[in-house]
């Protein structure tokens, strides 16, 4: 196993006009440093940075010059517990970088350290092929760079605190996709607290996240993922403080979120999570996904089986049936039985004796498909409907006029059986993200996702047609350059994430993977980058040739669990090479949950938050070549 170079930077004493100070910080890395010494035995190298020595230059420092350290199979990372600022975002490159309208920083002993400087130091220290990874315990810490009771770390932005352009930015290119993985003691705009808790030699102040993320440290497996230690923290913070949601970020699956946080390979993503919140058991999923009553829904974890009981706007209240949980930890958990209805399909022909190959079922036993008669009241009223038609040995999957989803697939043998299971499920599951609904949302129409070309950014969006598409063509052999934004015409800041969908059935959330939205401001997909509507390299650049695309923009008051919006393109070849893949059953989301506060410090307001307000609308492109 690699080593593990920490730098840790408490902050308890600010030299400051306003009062700053705080208590908890100094225990904060001490309790993180005893942690990871206990996880990873032998293998830290720490450097710590107190008080009046944590100045904004040496931690600079100790990001490049010992986080910088790190080579490939090390972890880097940098534990920082403080104070947090925000200020207005003014110029054009901050205003493109920054959709809500305010820069994030964290507030060293001497000044601010912009985020966006943050990241870029990060991302540095990863050139040699370490992990890196920052925990941020400081209000507004999910921009990605604390009420006794419980105190807020933040400070108001001081003048003299400015700082430049280049200072905040420090790029000399586009954007990229960040290279460390954060884990935020608070989203966007919302404090982070410190009160007093129950330590192992008694109580002091800690910070409520590095106290629960500590806890989390020292319970996990040594190969736990950020992802992982993430979520117990958050349940975590949920059970002692209101109004504080950690964040993770990145949290695209496979990325480095799914690696071990103190080494080893990236592990596959489970998008449920079995915690303990603070009304008890739940799993992170809840109406926004479609869920509609407890009875019926069931999850499996390894220790045994959990059942709901209530379904809640951002979670589902379970009951662990036969066995008991450890306290406070984390299980991953599949969705073994639904309260939802599934896609009608239509079977229209069988094979032999009416059975396929093997002599098993054509149609797969699944939660997600039900059979229904042709013709009749059931197949009618089917929002989905998929007609599986079967001659000799091969299948067609086919809409409700006729025309076919993907090409023709063979039936002949069992893993083919199981090849047309895997493509239903995947349908089934795709059609679910694509047409996603709240119903009557009070935040439906609140943010528009908007498409122009990309030679006009700065003109008006594009209009769909009388089909409802926006319809972008080909120069010669060069296909359209686009910008996309989302922009938030409502009352109030809103998370929003897009996913991309295409008609070879894939989704994903890259193009904007999750942030918040300020009222009245734009975010940019690929962060301003022109967005490339490409022919896939199947279909080659001919007149007639065209490619159809979906951005559905879901947007909550809080955070969502994106995992479940990324689905592979169907690829039927790829699935007869190798064991037959199942799409994921359904998609889940997470919300944030309810604002509160405990009183106290609170020097600068915090975004609202209400769990169950949420809503999604999609667009439609197509790209055509003339």
């Amino acid at each position: 196993m690699g080593k593990v170079y920490a730098l840790l930077v408490g902050i308890n004493e600010y030299r400051s006009p306003v009062r700053a100070d705080l208590r908890g910080c100094l225990n904060d890395v001490a309790g993180a440093r005893a942690a990871l010494e206990a996880a990873a035995p032998g293998r830290v190298l720490a450097r710590v940075l107190t008080d009046g020595g944590a100045t904004a230059a040496a931690v600079e420092e100790g990001i490049r010059g010992h986080l910088g350290r790190a080579g490939a199979g090390d972890t880097a990372l940098l534990w920082f517990s403080g104070h947090g600022t925000e200020y207005p975002a003014s110029t054009p490159q901050e205003l493109l970088l920054e959709p809500t309208g305010l820069c994030q920083a964290l507030v060293c002993a001497d000044g601010p350290l912009p985020d966006k400087r943050l990241g870029g130091l990060l991302d540095g220290a990863a050139a040699g092929g370490a992990r890196v990874v920052a925990v941020l315990d400081c209000c507004f810490s999910g921009g990605a760079s604390r009420k006794d009771g419980a105190a807020a770390r933040a400070l108001p932005p001081l003048p003299q605190w400015r700082p430049s352009v280049a200072a905040a930015r420090d790029l000399s290119g586009p954007v990229g996709r960040p290279r460390h993985v954060l884990l935020a003691a608070s989203r966007l705009g919302q404090p982070s607290y410190e009160r007093l808790l129950e330590g192992p030699d008694g109580p002091r102040t800690q910070g409520v996240f590095s106290y629960v993320l500590t806890r989390a440290l020292r319970r996990a497996a040594p190969s736990a993922t950020a992802r992982e230690l993430l979520a117990e923290a958050d349940a975590g913070v949920r059970r002692l403080v209101d109004g504080q949601q950690p964040v993770l970020f990145p949290a695209e699956p496979g990325g480095p979120a799914d690696r071990p946080l103190l080494g080893g390979a990236a592990r596959r993503p489970s998008p449920y999570l079995l915690r303990e919140g603070p009304d008890g058991w739940e799993v992170d999923c809840g109406r926004v996904h479609g869920l509609t009553g407890g009875a019926g829904t069931e999850f499996t974890a390894a220790g045994g089986l959990v059942r709901a009981t209530a379904v809640r706007a951002d979670r589902t209240l379970v009951d662990p049936d036969g066995w008991a949980p450890e306290p406070g930890s984390v299980h991953a958990v599949s969705l073994s039985a639904l309260a939802l209805p599934p896609a009608a399909v239509v079977l229209d022909g069988e094979g032999p004796g009416g059975e396929g190959p093997g002599g098993g079922p054509v149609l797969p036993a699944s939660p997600l498909l039900r059979e229904v008669a042709a013709g009749s009241a059931e197949a009618a009223a089917a929002g989905l409907l998929l007609r599986v038609e079967v001659r000799g040995a091969r299948a067609r999957i086919l809409r409700r006029d006729g025309s076919p989803y993907v090409p023709p697939l063979p039936l002949a043998t069992a893993a083919d059986t199981a090849r047309l299971a895997d493509c239903l499920t995947r349908l089934v599951h795709w059609h679910r993200i694509r047409d996603l609904s709240a119903g009557l949302s009070p935040l439906s129409g609140h943010v528009k996702v908007e498409v122009l070309p990309w030679a006009a950014r700065d003109g008006e969006p594009l209009r769909p047609d009388a089909n409802g598409e926006i319809v972008l063509s080909y120069d010669g052999p060069r296909e359209p350059w686009v910008t996309v934004r989302l922009r938030n015409t409502g009352p109030r800041p809103l998370w929003c994430v897009l996913v991309n969908l295409d008609d070879r059935f894939g989704a994903g959330s890259e193009l904007f993977p999750g942030q918040f939205i300020g009222p009245g401001m734009t975010g940019h997909a690929l962060d301003g980058q022109p967005v490339r509507l490409v022919l896939p390299a199947s279909r080659p650049v001919r007149p007639g040739a065209s490619v159809r695309d979906w951005l559905t923009v879901v947007a909550a008051e809080g955070e969502l669990n994106t995992v479940p919006f990324h689905l592979s393109r169907w690829e039927p070849d790829a699935v007869r090479a190798d064991a037959p893949r199942r799409a994921p059953v359904d998609g889940l989301l997470r919300l944030a949950g309810a604002a509160g506060g405990d009183g106290g410090r609170d020097l600068l307001p915090a975004l609202p938050s209400a769990p169950g307000q949420w809503a999604a609308s999609t667009l439609a492109l197509r790209t055509v070549v003339p």
